[in-house]
């Protein structure tokens, strides 16, 4: 038993090195749901079946909601990047949390390989009053896109 439960752990550790958000959701939300359903059912076994299979599909969902948020902002943010003068802001508003965000590009830099950098400063004002500032990196990618590394 304890093999099973080191083995299952070192799975779940190894899967959240690669995985997005809906797919750590899927994982861990089969794994809680199996959990309960064995500990609440009769049947140990249809429990944890039938609780692995709520919980896949509640954390998928938690999980994919959370990663369409990310894409709306970082869509944002790389619009950000692309058209607005450096020293200036631009503003936003992510329909689903409510979180006000303000990015502040800086002037981009090119080295000598051709890599193309530019730092933003991110300013996000959440709904509850909390205010966080984030300073990144931003490469040009090869098909003309930005990638956040910070």
């Amino acid at each position: 038993m304890r093999t099973a439960i080191a083995f299952t752990l070192m799975i779940v550790l190894l899967a959240g090195c690669t995985a997005n958000r809906a797919q750590n959701g899927a994982l861990l939300g089969s794994l809680a749901g199996a959990t309960v359903g064995a500990l609440t059912f009769k049947n140990k076994v249809s429990g944890a079946a039938i609780g692995a299979g709520t919980g896949l599909l509640v954390g998928y969902i938690a999980g994919n909601e959370m990663d369409k948020m990310d894409a709306y902002d970082q869509n944002r943010v790389a619009n950000t990047l692309e058209t607005t003068p450096s020293g200036y802001s631009t503003q936003w508003v992510n329909p689903d949390t409510r979180t006000r965000y303000e990015a502040v590009p800086e002037p981009p830099r090119q080295y000598y390989d051709g890599r193309v950098e530019r730092d933003v400063t991110l300013t996000a004002r959440m709904a509850d009053g909390r205010t966080e500032t984030v300073y990144a990196k931003a490469y040009r990618q090869p098909d003309g896109s930005w990638q956040l590394v910070q």
